[in-house]
């Protein structure tokens, strides 16, 4: 049975909307075909990912309290009704730093709600209000398109969810997609107030969707589209998940992917992950592009108008999708 469960900070009810899966015969002879994990992992489909982002970035910048940040949310909450066995949207007024109230959602796609065993997937899909990086000055004010920073990684999990729909999984997953990731203190001010950023996760890690929520583990993606990628180590990661980070790692040079996913460590990313593991004690991992060759340490698009299609690559959202989709289904 699949349903979407609404949660409102400030009415106390849960809203249910139930509506029963149709399975098609392409998609129950799918599921007797496909059993074996290594035929699993390899049906995951790039272009499917690849159209999952763009659709994405076609609404415009997703920033909170804008229509292009409505009319996404609408979007990403079918596409997760479609696939998830039941869905809950968690809508909150959140504070950003400068004071304005952002009207924000967080939505949550469960496989197998009935498992108590559960793995927690997540990206942040809200795009930057500020372009605080760009070279042009002139720029700063103006809304990224996030192709990378945000869409690339929900368009990934978009691709995971529609394949576990075909494929069962005995595990249960959890997906979430994290509102007001980016609405962070720009670049350009001497603001240095702590965690204005993630205030999605931050929200969610204090009320989860089910109370006294856990999960085995949890693996975060941010920025993982991008031409040439290279997933270092996160130090956060490594500190606080090292046998999921290894196994990530391991899975991925298994597979051939060893070019993406650099066996040596970087510093720690003030992320999504880091309120999980602090507030819900879950190990969490963050898979993220990170190019030593910048200042920042990040691509050199990151923050800027350069954050286009035109940088996503259907090789990098394959290649972290399949890593991914043979970590949850063999398990370890």
């Amino acid at each position: 049975m699949k349903k979407t469960i609404y949660i409102n900070l400030f009415i106390i009810c849960l809203l249910f909307s139930c509506c029963k899966h149709k399975q098609t015969k392409h998609e129950i002879e799918t599921r007797i075909v496909k059993t074996e994990k290594k035929q699993l992992v390899e049906f995951y489909n790039k272009d499917s990912a690849y159209a999952y982002v763009e659709r994405q970035v076609e609404f415009g910048p997703r920033v909170p309290n804008t229509e292009a940040h409505k009319a996404c949310a609408l979007y990403l909450n079918d596409k997760l009704e479609q696939f998830c066995d039941t869905v809950y949207l968690q809508e909150v007024s959140l504070t950003a730093y400068n004071g304005e109230c952002l009207h924000a959602k967080n939505l949550i796609g469960v496989f197998n709600p009935e498992q108590n065993k559960r793995v927690l997937l997540f990206a942040h899909w809200d795009s930057r209000p500020y372009s605080d990086r760009d070279s042009d000055i002139n720029n700063y004010y103006r809304p990224i398109d996030g192709a990378d920073d945000g869409a690339s990684g929900v368009g990934v999990l978009l691709e995971i969810a529609r394949q576990i729909d075909i494929n069962e999984i005995g595990t249960g997953i959890d997906i979430i997609f994290f509102d007001a990731e980016d609405y962070g203190v720009p670049n350009f001010t001497n603001n240095n107030t702590e965690d204005t950023y993630c205030l999605g996760s931050q929200y969610w890690a204090k009320n989860p969707h089910i109370p006294n929520y856990k999960a085995e583990y949890g693996i975060l993606l941010d920025m993982v589209g991008a031409k040439n990628a290279t997933f270092y180590k996160e130090l956060y990661s490594a500190q606080y998940a090292k046998l999921i980070v290894d196994h990530v790692w391991r899975t991925a040079r298994d597979k051939g992917f060893g070019k993406y996913f650099i066996d040596e460590k970087i510093g720690p990313v003030t992320d999504d992950h880091i309120y999980v593991i602090k507030e819900r004690g879950i190990p969490c991992i963050n898979i993220i592009n990170c190019d030593k060759q910048t200042a920042h340490g990040f691509g050199s698009y990151w923050h800027t108008q350069q954050d286009r299609m035109d940088n996503i690559s259907h090789e990098t959202l394959e290649i972290v999708g399949q890593t991914i989709m043979e970590v949850i289904y063999s398990g370890f």
